[in-house]
C-alpha cells in the first residue's frame, strides 16, 4: 500500500496560465505526490480564477487524490507549505524589457539583450528582486522549513539575493536553458538525444559545456563538438541567435549552452558577432506567442474545456521534489545553488549553475574543480557588478545602483551611464516596489 503524501505545494505566480496549469499538470500526474495539497496563489484574481477552474476540472476528470486551494492572500498560501514554486514577473513584462534594451542603445550602449546583464539587467533586478525578497521574508516567518524553488529571472542575482538576505532558507533556482540546448548538441553530433551525456557549469545563462560523452561507447564527444559545432551554429535558423555562440566555440573551444541573447549579455564585445536580428525577432515572437496562447487558453477555460489544458510540463521542479521525498540520489543536470566549492576558483559566496545530486538532504552540487582559465575572468568581471546591484536593493541606494551601471564593461563614460540610469529610472520608477534614495 502506497502511503499518501502530506506535502503542500504552493505556486506563486499561478495566474500565469501556462506556468500554473503545466505545474499542476506535473503534480497531479505524480504518484509520489498523490494526496498532496496544491495551493494556487497570485495577486491577479481574475487570472487565478481561470487557472483554478481548469485545475479543478482536471483533478475531477482524472479522479486523483489531490486537494486544490486558491487564494490571493499570501500568508494563507504559505501556511503549512512544504514546497514553494515561484515564477513572478512585473507587468507589463515585455514593454519593460523593451525599455531595458532600447534606452541603453539610444545612448550608445551596445548590449545585445538586457534581461539579465548590462544596464537593462540592473533595472530588471530592481523591479523583480524586492517583491521576491518580500515573499521569502514571509516564507521564513510562516514556513521556514519549506524548499523555495525559483524560476524568475535574473536567476543568478535573484538567487544570490535570497542567499544573502535569508541564509537559512532552503532554495534552488531552475532554468531550462541547459536541457533545451541538448537537442542542439544532438543535431551537431548527429546522434539521438538519448545517446548524449553532457555536463555544464557556470552562472545561469553564462555557462559552458564542460564535458560531453557518447553514452553507447563512453567516447569523448568534445572534439566532435569543436569540429562540427561552429559551422552548424553559424547557419542554424532557430528560435534565437546562435552566431555568437558559434564564434565563441570556434575561438575559445568551449560551447555555451544557451543563446546569443543570454551569453552575449555578459561580454562587452559580443554585439560585434551576435545575431541581433534573430535576438529581436525572438523577443517579438515570444511576446506575441504568449499573448496569443493566453487568449486561446482563456477561451477554452471559459468554454468549460480547461481540464484538457492541465498537462505536465518539461520543467524539473516536480522531479526534484519527488527526488527529495524518495531519497532517490538521481542527478539533475542543471540547478542554481550556493557554490560551496563546486567551482573552486570562484567565491563560495556565489550562486552557480551546475549538475546536482537530489536526495533527502536536498541538492548537493557535483564538484567541477577550477573553471577554465580562459573563461573564469569573464565571470569574475560580473561579481562586483552583482554585488553593487544587490546592495543597491538592500540599501535602497540610488548611488549604488548608478555605480553598478558605471561598472559595466559595456559602459564607455560616466556620463553615458548617468544618462541611461536617469532615463530608465524616470520611465520605470512606477514599476519599482522600492524607492531609491
Amino acid at each position: 500500500m502506497i502511503e499518501m503524501s502530506k506535502e503542500k505545494i504552493t505556486l506563486i505566480g499561478a495566474g500565469s496560465l501556462t506556468f500554473g496549469m503545466e505545474t499542476v499538470g506535473s503534480v497531479i500526474n505524480s504518484k509520489v505526490l498523490e494526496g498532496s495539497t496544491i495551493c494556487l496563489h497570485d495577486i491577479h484574481a481574475k487570472n487565478l480564477e481561470l487557472v483554478t477552474k481548469a485545475c479543478e476540472s482536471a483533478i475531477e476528470r482524472k479522479k486523483v487524490n489531490f486537494t486544490l486551494e486558491s487564494t490571493i492572500d499570501r500568508p494563507t498560501a504559505l501556511k503549512n507549505a512544504t514546497y514553494i514554486i515561484n515564477s513572478i514577473e512585473i507587468a507589463p513584462r515585455f514593454e519593460l524589457l523593451d525599455l531595458d534594451y532600447k534606452i541603453p542603445l539610444q545612448h550608445g550602449c551596445k548590449q545585445v539583450s538586457g534581461e539579465n546583464g548590462g544596464p537593462g539587467g540592473l533595472f530588471h533586478c530592481l523591479r523583480v528582486i524586492p517583491p521576491i525578497l518580500e515573499i521569502c521574508g514571509d516564507v521564513q516567518k510562516i514556513c521556514p522549513n519549506a524548499v523555495f524553488i525559483n524560476f524568475s529571472n535574473p536567476m543568478t542575482r535573484v538567487c544570490l539575493a535570497i542567499k544573502r538576505k535569508f541564509p537559512k532558507l532552503k532554495f534552488v533556482g531552475l532554468c531550462h536553458e541547459f536541457m533545451h540546448f541538448i537537442p542542439m548538441l544532438s543535431r551537431i553530433l548527429k546522434v539521438p538525444i538519448k545517446n548524449i551525456n553532457a555536463k555544464g557549469y557556470g552562472l545561469n545563462h553564462f555557462g559552458v559545456i564542460t564535458e560531453c560523452k557518447y553514452k553507447d561507447t563512453g567516447k569523448d564527444a568534445m572534439s566532435d563538438i569543436h569540429k562540427k559545432g561552429p559551422e552548424f551554429l553559424y547557419k542554424v535558423d532557430a528560435y534565437d541567435g546562435f552566431k555568437f555562440i558559434g564564434f565563441f566555440l570556434e575561438k575559445y573551444g568551449y560551447c555555451p549552452y544557451t543563446t546569443d541573447s543570454h551569453y552575449g549579455e555578459y561580454i562587452h564585445w559580443a554585439w560585434e558577432k551576435a545575431d541581433t536580428f534573430a535576438i529581436r525577432r525572438f523577443w517579438k515572437v515570444y511576446a506575441d506567442l504568449l499573448e496569443s496562447n493566453y487568449k486561446k487558453l482563456k477561451r477554452s477555460i471559459e468554454k468549460g474545456k480547461g481540464s484538457r489544458l492541465v498537462k505536465p510540463g518539461d520543467e524539473s521542479a516536480i522531479p526534484i521534489i519527488e527526488g527529495i521525498i524518495n531519497n532517490s540520489n538521481y542527478v539533475e543536470q542543471s540547478v542554481n545553488i550556493p557554490n560551496d566549492d563546486i567551482i573552486t576558483n570562484l567565491p563560495r559566496d556565489l550562486v552557480v549553475e551546475c549538475p546536482a545530486i537530489i536526495n533527502k538532504d536536498g541538492l548537493t552540487g557535483i564538484p567541477l574543480g577550477d573553471y577554465p582559465l580562459e573563461l573564469v575572468g569573464y565571470i569574475k568581471t560580473q561579481l562586483p557588478i552583482i554585488d553593487l546591484c544587490l546592495e543597491s536593493i538592500f540599501q535602497k541606494s540610488k548611488d549604488l545602483a548608478l555605480k553598478a551601471i558605471v561598472s559595466e564593461p559595456l559602459i564607455q563614460t560616466y556620463g553615458q551611464a548617468e544618462r541611461i540610469f536617469n532615463d530608465l529610472l524616470k520611465l520605470e520608477e512606477n514599476y519599482l516596489s522600492i524607492k531609491l534614495k
